[in-house]
């Protein structure tokens, strides 16, 4: 599939990136936390990256003062095996160039979205990439298998973490899958097998093929 750059015309739709940030000693920091052997993992909130001066300027300034946690998306994948969307703009930043898989909230039809509506976008390491409430996304994808991708995480406080709805009452309540998290999965994915709602159909999406 064509990758294209979120500095592109083809990524207003879906974010924007967000200048005038220093991020150099958070990507420094980033680096210390170690790679997994294999996968991804994920943590909401990181100590070491929530004491970096950058945390607070963006809190104050590309949120508005609002309560953030400060966590990382880190690993190795190429994948798309879900999309997700919450309430609220994401704010990604890379130790390395890495690529969004990213659909839009409104190509959803009937609670299911066709892979074919995917694009993919490669972000430079360091930029501060907003991706909007609006765009369906997951984890990241590396560039490079021997480096894999580390990708610190900017979301409301609470986003991500341990939630499941008692009692729904629409449709939509059935894609929730932790707080502030609307989980679309394909059937081959993992995440389909532990029970989320599987919401994707079409291809699997690997951008390594």
């Amino acid at each position: 599939m064509k990758i294209y750059s979120v500095y592109d015309e083809e990524f207003k739709n879906y974010g924007t990136v967000l200048e005038g940030y220093d991020t150099k000693s958070l990507l420094e920091a980033m680096k210390t936390i170690p790679m997994p052997d294999s996968g991804t993992k994920y943590e909401a909130s990181i100590d070491v990256l929530e004491k970096e001066p950058v945390f607070k300027v963006l809190k104050e300034k590309a949120y508005g003062d609002m309560p953030v946690e400060f966590g990382m998306c880190w690993g190795y994948n190429t994948k798309l095996n879900c999309l997700e969307y919450h309430r609220d703009s994401e704010v990604n930043i890379g130790t390395e160039d890495f690529v969004l898989l990213l659909a839009k909230r409104e190509e959803i039809k009937d609670g299911k979205l066709d892979t074919s509506k995917v694009k993919a976008f490669k972000a430079p390491a360091g930029a501060v990439v907003e991706v909007y409430a609006t765009a369906l996304h997951y984890a990241p994808c590396h560039l490079d298998a021997a480096k894999g991708f580390r990708v610190a995480v900017v979301l409301p406080l609470g986003t991500n973490t341990d939630y499941r709805i008692a009692d729904p009452v629409n449709e939509e309540d059935k894609l929730l899958w932790a707080r502030n998290k609307w989980l679309l999965a394909h059937p081959d994915s993992a995440e389909a097998k532990d029970g989320a709602y599987v919401g994707l159909t079409g291809e699997n999406i690997d951008i390594a093929e």
